[in-house]
């Protein structure tokens, strides 16, 4: 009887929180790129504050911005090879559908997340299969429902715009210490590359403390990390549950790199972005090389 119930549980969890979730219309008009082997998710982290309170604002130092503007942007692959997460920088000057040569994050200001994936389309290559977007709040819970991550920096980070105060060392950094370390741009000396890394750290840290037994293990881990992916999340609308658990896992696992650009303008490398979106549509990320894929995008 125990047994039945600790099984039924497991499998309520999930569909509790997934009725939760915000389905969105994030499928653009116009010429697509054809089906592609694997399947490819683009994530959005947005600025939102949707479900924050004032005093919450003040302690994340988030701002009363209103509206949605994109803080990260990544794809992630999934497929026959290795499961793969492209950090795509947000400053990205690329050809936006009727607004010109912009940076990227202009097209969800411009045309919310349809204009995005449209954009993502024409200049990758890539099939976007599967959008998904989460708020400041939903990774604040994320982190926290796994009891924090360790964060460890060779210098003092200081950084008042992201709320940031943090002495050299290892630390164990709640979800607020997160959000601030993966949000801040002015304590790296290469911007916004270096804030795409540190948003990559976390997601990894957090992705290698939910794959332990114990998210299950514990009732609290479990509900909370489950509570955490929907009250922040929006998906789009042909993203069932399945397809969500698979970008869940993945997450947890996959290689991590940034899209290959020339300059800190941000100017993408044409040959080797080429290259590597390529590799991506083919669903041979086992054949990605480390000239490929850079932790800040810039040939090593």
């Amino acid at each position: 009887m125990a047994l039945v119930a600790w099984l039924a549980f497991l499998v309520a969890v999930p569909i509790w929180a997934y009725g939760r979730v915000e389905r969105i219309d994030a499928e653009p008009s116009g010429a697509r790129p054809a089906e592609q082997p694997g399947t490819t998710y683009l994530l959005v982290g947005s600025d939102s504050r949707e479900g924050l309170s004032a005093q919450q604002r003040r302690q994340l130092g988030t701002g009363n911005a209103a509206g949605r503007r994109t803080d990260t942007i990544m794809m992630l692959h999934t497929g026959s090879g290795e499961s793969t997460l492209i950090s795509i920088p947000r400053d990205s000057l690329v050809p936006i559908p009727g607004h010109g040569t912009t940076k990227i994050n202009a097209a969800f200001a411009y045309g919310g997340p349809r204009l995005l994936v449209r954009t993502v389309e024409q200049n990758t290559g890539v099939r976007i299969d599967h959008f998904v977007e989460i708020g400041f709040g939903g990774f604040v819970k994320a982190v926290d429902a796994v009891g924090g991550i360790e964060i460890c920096t060779k210098t003092r980070l200081d950084d008042r715009l992201a709320n940031l105060h943090m002495a050299k060392g290892c630390h164990q950094a709640d979800g607020a210490t997160a959000l601030a370390y993966a949000r801040s741009r002015h304590t790296q000396a290469d911007g916004d590359l270096g804030r795409a890394r540190h948003q990559r750290e976390v997601v990894a840290k957090v992705g290698a403390k939910v794959k332990s037994p114990w998210s299950v293990l514990n009732p609290f881990r479990y509900v909370g990390l489950a509570d955490a992916g929907s009250t922040s999340l929006r998906i789009s609308n042909g993203t069932g549950p399945v397809a969500l658990a698979n970008f869940a896992l993945a997450m947890t696992s996959a290689r991590s790199c940034a899209m290959p650009i020339r300059d800190m303008a941000v100017h993408w490398d044409s040959t080797r972005a080429k290259r590597l979106m390529g590799l991506i549509a083919a669903d041979r990320t086992d054949s990605i090389s480390k000239d490929l894929c850079t932790p800040n995008g810039l040939p090593q």
